[in-house]
């Protein structure tokens, strides 16, 4: 299944679930991928500095490693394609004038916003109005 590509399909039929997590990202310069097992981590990017990965802040605390922030996801349940143009701009647009800032992540079948915990329920408000008026010019 390749997903939609039509953006006014893709928000007036994405229904954004706010997980009950709270989620951190963290960074290891040296990946171990059998610690990287015990941590269950939702997402991980290889990048030339070291591995980022994103875990449950309970993970973080009990194995004491080090973040900045802690986030709660927002999962938009509409299976989207990965070519389709103007989804994360339409949610950051909308989460912008909200001053929530989004982090973004694709997954194969569906989006995932993390939003500051503070800024999680109107995060979630907003982006639920989104999907009921659609896109406004």
């Amino acid at each position: 299944m390749s997903g939609e590509k039509e953006l006014a399909k893709l928000i007036a039929s994405m229904e954004p679930v706010l997980l009950p997590q709270e989620y951190v990202f963290a960074t290891f310069e040296n990946c171990d991928y059998q610690r990287l097992e015990t941590l269950n981590p939702i997402g991980t990017f290889l990048e030339k500095e070291g591995m980022s990965v994103i875990i449950e802040k309970c993970m973080a605390d009990k194995h004491e490693i080090p973040y900045s922030g802690v986030f709660k996801c927002i999962t938009l349940n509409v299976h989207s394609s990965l070519d389709a143009v103007g989804l994360t701009a339409a949610i950051s647009t909308t989460l912008t004038q909200s001053n929530i800032s989004a982090n973004v992540v694709a997954g194969y079948y569906h989006d995932h916003i993390f939003v500051n915990v503070a800024d999680a329920n109107r995060a979630i408000a907003d982006l639920c109005t989104l999907a009921e008026n659609g896109l406004v010019n």
